[in-house]
């Protein structure tokens, strides 16, 4: 896989997914399913959406016990998704539990990253209410360290962290990164934010965008301008 655009499909039932999807008659975008949709609808979507042709990443962002993470990436894993994730400070033993619930008999799977911190923390809140006093730089960069370790393929991170995470853990070690607004857009409530255009100077190798493309007046004009800055 090289460098994509992945389109959140933030949306709360099957039909306002599908009338979205229909915008999109020229291209089959790489789509991300998170908690909403897939509470809303189960697994019933993954394999509809899969189905009209659209890589999906799975976002469930799974945190638990090692065995139980096992059991449930196993069922995710028969859902044919190009990738999945979960949360970095679930430990090694978590992530790779993971691993091996998530590889098919055939030795395939799909790509597992992991989540270091989310796009709408910062330093201050880090700090005060996670109880974690260092760099959120620092934080994240180990994170991703814990992630190559344990064997997965990369991780969220925001596209500020990218570039320093590829200088850490190799460029093949994949940054997938939310909190991306065009120039002229508001930041909502994310915190740790960038243009695509900058994700792509940074080094993200994914980029995903929800409601810049999703609340656009014209989704697929917009998509094809964040594909234009971020791929080329």
């Amino acid at each position: 896989m090289g460098k994509d655009v992945i389109i959140a499909l933030d949306f709360d039932s099957k039909e306002k997914t599908l009338a979205f999807l229909d915008h999109f008659t020229g291209e089959k975008p790489f789509v991300k399913i998170g908690m909403e949709l897939f509470y809303a609808e189960g697994p019933a979507i993954v394999r509809e959406i899969k189905a009209r042709g659209h890589k999906i990443f799975l976002d469930l962002k799974l945190h638990d016990i090692p065995n139980t993470v096992k059991k449930a990436m196993a069922v995710l894993s028969a859902l044919d998704v190009d990738m999945v994730n979960l949360h970095a400070p679930g430990t090694r033993a978590m992530m790779s539990a993971a691993l091996e619930g998530l590889t098919r008999a055939d030795g395939t799977r799909p790509l597992l990253i992991a989540v270091t911190q989310l796009t709408s923390t910062s330093q201050q809140s880090m700090e005060e209410e996670i109880g974690i006093h260092r760099p959120l730089e620092e934080v994240v960069i180990d994170y991703a360290k814990n992630a190559r370790l344990a064997g997965l393929d990369g991780v969220v991170c925001s596209p500020l962290e990218a570039g320093r995470i590829h200088e850490t853990c190799t460029k093949d070690f994949l940054t997938v990164t939310p909190g991306i607004r065009f120039a002229d857009a508001k930041a909502d409530d994310q915190v740790r934010i960038t243009t695509p255009a900058k994700a792509r100077e940074i080094g993200s190798d994914y980029i995903v965008v929800g409601r810049p493309i999703a609340q656009a007046e014209d989704p697929v004009a917009a998509y094809r301008s964040c594909v234009s800055e971020f791929v080329g």
